[in-house]
């Protein structure tokens, strides 16, 4: 894997796909929910950043990361054609029914380059006021190797329909794959994604994980590395799974928030 630059700044993880190449996690508006985490276990803190895309019943559909006051970071294909009056996001809390605090939006600003599947699978979230939780700075893009938290509210269980998705937010600990785990997908860029052990085809982001972070520790803190993306089979766990790598868009990131 490349060596990619560390961008500090404004700017948590996992779901699996469909299918080939297909988004892990968006939930189907209004009420389906996509990927979550298989093999995790329930979080063992409270991420003031993180954050779930739900319907205005409070129904959860994907993930997302706060990275500024005013700002969510998320994946494309959970916001791609929708309106941002149908959506609220409930920041800071483990349970997505309660807790926390409610945040309303006004715009969506999904990445030019994302034609629907494949890379550049980000996309930015403007709430209409500053929450209140305390952000995630994006920090250096991990090297294979590296220990990983992937973060959500996703399957647990490894096939669309499976099961119920879990109310209490999941964390599961795994590394950052060799980008060939990933390569066979076809649509998988190196510089710009990430490719997320499966731990032998036990554990993965999986269905209403999409757009949840990837988080890996810098000293006592948090910092955001990946946004979960696709899987590339309908079984979650089956193989590695794709992230988008945060850090490789903080330039973008900038350029659309002013910060």
């Amino acid at each position: 894997m490349r060596t990619r630059s560390l961008v500090a700044g404004l700017l948590t993880g996992a779901a699996a796909v469909l299918g080939l190449a297909m988004p892990a996690s968006a939930a189907e508006p209004p009420s389906g929910v996509q990927p979550l985490i298989v093999g995790g276990v329930d979080a063992t803190e409270t991420y003031s950043f993180m954050a779930s895309m739900q319907t205005k019943s409070g129904d959860h559909n994907c993930g997302a990361s706060l990275i500024a006051p005013e700002w969510l970071v998320t994946a494309a294909h959970c916001v791609e054609g929708e309106q941002p009056s149908n959506w609220q996001y409930r920041i800071n809390t483990t349970d997505h029914t309660k807790g926390g605090e409610v945040a309303e939006v006004d715009k969506f600003v999904v990445h030019e380059k994302y034609d629907g599947s494949g890379p550049y699978d980000i996309a930015l979230v403007h709430l209409t006021k500053p929450a209140e939780a305390a952000p995630i700075e994006i920090g250096q893009s991990p090297a294979a190797g590296t220990d990983v938290r992937e973060i959500g509210w996703g399957l647990t269980c490894p096939t669309r329909g499976c099961g119920e998705a879990p109310v209490i937010l999941q964390q599961l600990d795994t590394k950052v794959a060799e980008d060939s785990g990933c390569s066979g997908s076809g649509a998988y860029d190196a510089q710009t994604e990430l490719c997320m052990d499966n731990q032998g085809g036990k554990a993965s982001a999986c269905y209403g994980d999409s757009g949840g972070p990837a988080v890996v520790k810098s000293g006592d803190k948090w910092t955001l590395v990946g946004a979960t993306s696709r899987g590339q089979t309908a079984s979650c766990p089956e193989m590695p799974g794709i992230y988008t790598d945060v850090t490789a868009f903080g330039d973008w990131v900038k350029q659309q928030t002013g910060k």
